[in-house]
């Protein structure tokens, strides 16, 4: 859940916020988002999808490294920082030049969404997150429910092609790693509705 903080932020007030309050925030070309905390299954599943990614990714000696939602990710020519609930970069970060540790190049997304975030999840963020040449997957994980898509850039027309799995025996691929998550992996220790 987003909650607006009153008053109009500079960047550097709204990081001197975010550290006052100790809550990760998002910045809108000067407003302020409180994101509320996750709930059990929100925590489970961020933490398998860092887990399950990390381990493919070793596994198939890809060059790509997974980051947690203590990674901002800058959008710069947006004037946003956002936090996703992961994000993969392959090969060098480059970071923000409006705030030195933000990073704007991750070539994956992961959000786990919830009743509250979903809409905007699907929505406005993934047309910011669009807007990052960089991004050629966003996968977004149902914390109710065993449903996983993944929108991937096509490289020779730049469209966005979507995959869904709902079963916990499918696997969906990340195309721009080459890897394949797995529903039942990833969903382990998770309530689910089916």
């Amino acid at each position: 859940m987003r909650e607006a903080v009153k008053g109009v932020f500079s960047i550097e007030e709204y990081l001197a916020y975010e550290q006052e309050v100790g809550t990760k925030c998002e910045f809108h070309n000067g407003e302020v988002f409180a994101m509320a905390g996750g709930t059990r299954n929100h925590t489970i599943l961020c933490t398998q999808i860092y887990d399950v990614v990390r381990d493919s990714l070793r596994k198939s000696d890809i060059p790509c490294r997974p980051y947690t939602s203590e990674m901002r990710i800058a959008l710069d020519h947006l004037n946003s920082f956002v936090s996703p609930d992961l994000s993969v970069f392959c090969g060098p970060i480059e970071w923000s030049k409006k705030e030195p540790n933000s990073a704007i190049n991750p070539i994956a997304v992961v959000e786990v969404l919830s009743e509250s975030s979903e809409s905007y999840d699907r929505g406005e963020k993934f047309y910011k997150y669009r807007q990052l040449d960089s991004l050629k997957d966003y996968l977004l994980i149902d914390q109710d429910k065993a449903v996983v898509e993944v929108f991937s850039r096509e490289s020779t027309n730049g469209l966005w092609k979507i995959t869904r799995a709902s079963e916990l025996s499918e696997s969906i691929e990340l195309p721009s790693m080459g890897i394949e998550i797995s529903l039942k992996e990833l969903y382990e220790g998770v309530e689910v509705s089916i």
